[in-house]
């Protein structure tokens, strides 16, 4: 996979709106993919907050592996970090969210509470990168469609300001990807679930590195979903020959046709067809990028 380099100019823009807007809130949620927490984690964003107060929520929890979402926030508490995980779609994450910031912000609150100032609502920052669900998070949190959702990256353009009843107000921002994938496994696993276009890398490696993941780590899933024999994760073309005559994606006289299934791989992927999924593993050695 190659190294890619990719900073659009209204994410150096949101970057900047980020700086100028951290001494308006008291807390900052950072979103993450519950299925790829090490590579939705963009690793500017430590140098941006500097010491502002950070909750990290493991968003679309209901789309990963449960075992693998318990050692996350597991993880990220043994290191001190605020951590909890929401739904992407069902619930009311807004209890939970309110409790954790309290939490969080517990010193700050009784230093205002002691001065004699009123109480108001905590005040967030939400961030995270393209296509990590910040708007349906917010949405659901507010319980109406106070911003704009989309399934593709870069749906959210400027800055919103959201109440959430009494107790919360947030700030939403475009999301933030960083200006290079130094490791290619990052790049892989953000195309797999969709965080960056689908012409941003090669679709053919990215199926190619999907497909040797899923045969590794969840064997027989692949099986189950296409009903083929056992799958040879070295052998391609053999796995996509496999699919695309069981699913009838063929052109006449040409046999399978490669671009459907690869198309549909993707798809089954990123929808859950394959049952839930965490495409990265919590490190045993505590060794996650900040």
């Amino acid at each position: 996979m190659k190294q890619i380099q990719w900073f659009p100019g209204h994410m150096a823009k949101a970057r900047r709106q980020v700086e100028e807007k951290l001494g308006l809130v008291d807390i900052v949620f950072e979103l993450l993919d519950a299925r790829i927490p090490f590579s939705s984690a963009n690793p500017m964003l430590s140098d941006i907050l500097k010491n502002k107060p950070r909750l990290v929520i493991l968003n679309k929890a209901d789309l990963a592996d449960p075992a693998a979402v318990a050692a996350w926030i597991a993880l990220f508490r043994a290191q001190g970090k605020a951590a909890i995980a929401t739904n992407s779609l069902e619930g009311d994450p807004k209890p939970e969210v309110i409790r954790a910031s309290r939490i969080v912000l517990k010193d700050a609150l009784e230093r205002e509470a002691e001065r004699g100032m009123k109480t108001r609502p905590i005040r967030a920052l939400v961030v995270g990168i393209p296509n990590v669900g910040k708007s349906q998070f917010i949405n659901r949190l507010a319980g109406r469609a106070a911003t704009q959702t989309g399934d593709k990256p870069g749906v959210t353009k400027a800055q919103q300001y959201v109440r959430v009843a009494d107790e919360l107000e947030l700030l939403d921002n475009p999301g933030i990807l960083w200006p290079k994938f130094e490791d290619p496994s990052v790049g892989l696993h953000l195309a797999l679930v969709g965080s960056i276009k689908d012409d941003i890398l090669p679709l053919e490696e990215v199926v190619q590195g999907g497909i040797r993941f899923l045969s590794a780590t969840y064997p027989g899933v692949l099986e189950k979903r296409y009903g083929i024999d056992r799958v040879d994760p070295e052998d391609f073309v053999g796995t996509l020959e496999a699919i695309g005559r069981r699913r009838g994606a063929l052109i006449a006289g040409h046999g399978v046709d490669y671009e459907r299934v690869i198309r549909l791989f993707l798809h089954d992927l990123r929808n859950q067809k394959f049952g839930r999924l965490t495409l990265e593993q919590a490190p045993v050695d505590d060794q996650i990028r900040p």
